[in-house]
């Protein structure tokens, strides 16, 4: 580890395979499970069937990253309890549209730095869009370093799971939610795109950007202009001035 730099602090644990199961089975707040990668039975099965029913991220990992999270008697199932509650994404719309309110959500595409995932909740509250959408794969551990890097922000917006961002995408379309890709090259600049309608703009990871599917999909890509030729601007930067748009926009109507 580099000096100056802070070890990522973890969250509470459970530990071993009746603990998890019995967990999941009661609804408990949970925000990864790690399995030994040759852990086989039936509560084995059980957990993994129960974390893919509530979009639980799940990692198979060698018997040495059990022992690091933990000296005791682990049955090769180790899980994070969460510090956050999560709510379905249909429910989130749901809620959101109950409250006559025009649905500004934020999906994560691949972004699993955790201070930026708090600094993006910060302008999303601020802002005063609606919540976050996390895939299950390749998405940041929400950590007390993501809370407090948010500034207490992650409590006090809508925070969704989901397996995947093409299914993300799907759930917004049939709701009548325009998606958004962000990209340097977007063809539109973000303060040409209609924000005041139902949106969902999808943020890229910094050294990869947007996945394939989401070019593919998305009803518009939109940039940032910029007046010096650089890479890019900081994910949660640009997510800010993206959501202060959205803001500009919608207060305007």
């Amino acid at each position: 580890m580099r000096p100056g730099i802070k070890p990522q602090r973890s969250l509470p644990l459970l530990i071993g395979r009746k603990p998890v199961q019995e967990a999941l089975e009661q609804g408990a707040a949970i925000e990864k499970i790690f399995l030994l990668r040759t852990a086989t039975g039936p509560e084995i099965n059980a957990i993994k069937q129960l974390a893919q029913k509530r979009d639980i991220p799940m990692s198979q990992v060698p018997i040495e990253k059990l022992n690091n999270l933990t000296k005791a008697m682990h049955q090769g199932v180790v899980a994070w309890t969460s510090l956050l509650d999560y709510v379905d994404l249909q429910s989130a719309i749901d809620q959101v549209v109950d409250k006559g309110e025009t649905p500004l959500f934020v999906l994560l595409d691949g972004v699993t730095d955790v201070r930026n995932v708090g600094a993006i909740a910060r302008s999303v509250l601020c802002c005063g869009a609606h919540g976050i959408i996390l895939p299950t794969s390749d998405s940041a551990s929400l950590t007390e370093d993501a809370i407090k890097t948010s500034a207490g922000a992650l409590k006090k917006i809508l925070l969704c799971r989901i397996p995947s961002v093409p299914q993300a995408i799907d759930i917004m379309r049939l709701n009548g939610i325009q998606v958004l890709g962000t990209q340097m090259k977007g063809s539109i600049p973000v303060y040409e795109a209609n924000l005041t309608i139902p949106t969902c703009v999808v943020m890229g990871a910094e050294d990869t950007g947007i996945s394939k599917d989401v070019i593919k999909r998305a009803e518009q890509l939109i940039r940032i202009p910029m007046v010096a030729q650089f890479d890019s601007l900081n994910v949660s930067v640009a997510a800010g001035m993206i959501m202060y748009e959205a803001l500009r926009q919608r207060l305007l109507q």
